[in-house]
């Protein structure tokens, strides 16, 4: 704990605005793998289960159609986000074991999926990058194990 009081021990939500709602729900089930938090047939928002998080409170992806008021006091717009290098998201990273990196690179490439791949050695991170529908860049990203300081 710190002088404040508290202090953060994970990642609670991430949330994007959609462009490409169905598109982008299909996406994140059916490429990425992750598992629906809610029924997002007919709905303004779909979640995603990432982890199992802290304290009760499930780590999730929501996705929110971007014409929707949404939490947080969060106004719709008219106008759809910019993504890629007009955004302000740089990229959304997801971690998962190293022994499973093969098998994202498999199943993207039996997808057709572009993706690319980038070594950060001074820490011993292996990311697996590649575009959501709406052209947000989402790395899959594992330390390995044999990396040594």
């Amino acid at each position: 704990m710190t002088e404040k009081g508290f202090a953060v021990q994970g990642l609670g939500e991430i949330a994007i605005r959609c462009i490409e709602f169905d598109a982008m729900i299909a996406f994140y089930r059916d490429v990425i793998g992750l598992a629906p938090f809610n029924d997002p047939r007919g709905g303004d928002i779909a979640f995603f289960r990432i982890s199992e998080g802290v304290a009760g409170h499930t780590a999730v992806l929501a996705l929110f159609r971007h014409d929707i008021a949404a939490a947080g006091g969060v106004e719709a717009a008219e106008t759809p986000p910019r993504t890629g290098p007009a955004s302000s998201l740089h990229h959304l990273a997801l971690s998962l074991p190293w022994a499973e990196q093969d098998a994202v690179i498999a199943w993207y490439e039996r997808l057709k999926q572009p993706y690319s791949i980038q070594r950060f050695d001074w820490v011993g991170w292996r990311g697996i990058f590649t575009q959501d529908p709406d052209g947000n860049t989402v790395e899959l990203v594992a330390k390995d194990p044999q990396w040594r300081p």
